[in-house]
């Protein structure tokens, strides 16, 4: 699809908009209550943002900014949305996304995971996250619905572990 010239930046090159996203994992409970059980990630209910409302998403995520490392964004957001400190973050994969219609949806992702921190996750900003919640990841159908799209195709191939370090999504 040929974009229309007003969404062209004055350079005239192509940009994509770069984000960090990190999903919190940790063992979940047995049955007898101690940790060592499944694989449990950590989402958001999305509110008030403008962008997937009302979907389940990351715990923490949003845009690299200007003179900043991906990994630094990502650990700039823990903290500002959920309160932890010392991410120790693992790199998933980098997703090359589009949605052909604005070039405000041309996006580089890159996905973090984490089961090392400090702190208790926590609801920083409540006009934008109704609610956290630890989900089992080996139960992608139970998961609560609606999940961001792309991130779930990035919950899925942690879930059965067949993510790959670039990743596409609405080509």
């Amino acid at each position: 699809m040929t974009r229309a010239a007003t969404d062209v930046p004055a350079h005239g090159r192509f940009v994509v908009v770069p984000a960090a996203y990190v999903f919190l994992l940790r063992d979940g409970a047995t049955a007898g209550g101690a940790t060592g059980g499944a694989t449990e990630v950590l989402l958001q209910l999305r509110q008030g943002t403008g962008y997937m409302d009302d979907h389940w998403a990351a715990a923490a995520a949003g845009h690299v900014e200007a003179g900043e490392t991906a990994p630094d964004a990502a650990r700039r957001e823990t903290l500002e949305e959920i309160g932890v400190t010392d991410v120790d973050l693992r790199f998933v994969t980098a997703m090359h996304r589009t949605r052909h219609d604005l070039a405000i949806d041309e996006r580089i992702d890159f996905f973090f995971t984490a089961r090392s921190w400090s702190g208790e996750p926590r609801i920083v900003e409540p006009a934008k996250c109704a609610a956290l919640r630890w989900c089992p990841l080996d139960a992608l159908d139970d998961l609560p619905q609606p999940v961001v799209p792309h991130e779930r195709v990035v919950l899925a191939g942690l879930h059965d572990g067949t993510i790959e370090s670039y990743t596409t999504f609405g080509f």
